[in-house]
């Protein structure tokens, strides 16, 4: 295997509408549509689609949308031994989308509530035979860091991304992360839970956390491109430029690139171009997954050979 997720699944209930409702006010919508998504469960399709073999450990609940869920990675490719049913609802994502592409997103964990430290133990042995785990926080905590524990333990690194961040994040029981890969605004909030400076430069902010021990901080930072910070240097990689029609899932579409492209170079440098310009071909279309490209599709789209 070469991947393995540890993270959340979601069903995406998409409304598409012309500004932001106000407190408390009614407004029609032009448009609605139902995709699969959360974030584990996105970054698992992302780098499946581009060749990756993945290990998903999630859980569903045992309704319509686990069902769906559940089709959607066999479809996909992905490994489902550990994808669990449990009795309660799927985690489910309503999205409010504008027509420049932003959005508002809501999160109902669901039975991602229940993903638990020992679900990761259950899974170790085949975690043991992956290159690579990626995490998020859409499930417990204490689940996060058993599978960041799990990776140290086997020698595998770990991408951890701290979304949807939260005050609650010890940076001390993460600093065995080999790849941090936030958004600017989780990255502030990180940085400045640890003594940063709130609102800083994100350089500085980036170093506040190098400087906390972890190796290498990723931090997307939308149309503004990637900065890449670690102990010995910071570089940005530009944004590839490209017609904006939706960016809901782009920094998922950015992790499962980045993922698939580490475990198959070891380069970072060139894994983040990679990646970066996979999410600036996934804000081209609607959806979340369903804008997620093949390597084949971003060849001819782009002209960039994924590895």
């Amino acid at each position: 295997m070469d991947i393995a997720v540890v993270g959340s699944t979601n069903i995406d209930l998409v409304t598409y509408l012309d500004r932001m409702p106000e407190p408390g006010e009614t407004l029609g919508a032009r448009d609605f549509a139902m995709g699969c998504g959360g974030k584990g469960a996105n970054q698992a399709v992302a780098a499946a689609r581009l060749g990756s073999e993945v290990l998903l450990v999630t859980r569903i609940g045992n309704d319509r949308f686990g069902d769906l869920s559940l089709r959607n990675f066999t479809d996909h490719g992905i490994d489902t031994r550990h994808v669990l049913r449990t009795e309660t609802t799927s985690g489910v994502a309503p999205i409010l989308v504008t027509p420049d592409g932003e959005n508002s997103i809501l999160i109902v964990p669901g039975a991602n509530a229940q993903l638990s430290p020992a679900d990761v133990d259950a899974a170790a042995a085949d975690i043991a035979r992956c290159r690579l785990i990626m995490v998020q926080l859409e499930v417990p905590l204490e689940t996060v860091c058993r599978a960041v524990d799990l990776g140290a333990e086997l020698g595998i690194p770990v991408l951890l991304n701290p979304a949807p961040v939260t005050p609650d994040l010890d940076l001390d029981r993460i600093t065995s992360v080999d790849y941090l890969v936030p958004n600017a605004g989780e990255l502030q909030a990180l940085a400045s839970g640890r003594g940063g400076v709130p609102e800083a430069d994100p350089i500085d902010a980036a170093q506040t956390l190098v400087e906390r021990g972890i190796r290498n901080v990723v931090v997307t930072l939308g149309s503004a491109g990637v900065l890449w910070a670690t102990e010995a240097e910071t570089r940005h990689i530009p944004a590839h430029p490209v017609r904006v029609v939706e960016t809901t899932g782009a920094g998922d579409a950015f992790i499962g690139c980045l993922s698939h492209c580490l475990v198959r170079t070891g380069d970072v440098a060139a894994s983040i171009g990679f990646a970066v310009a996979y999410a600036a071909d996934s804000v081209t279309r609607r959806g979340t997954q369903s804008s997620y490209a093949t390597a084949a599709e971003i060849r001819t789209r782009l002209g960039v050979h994924l590895p």
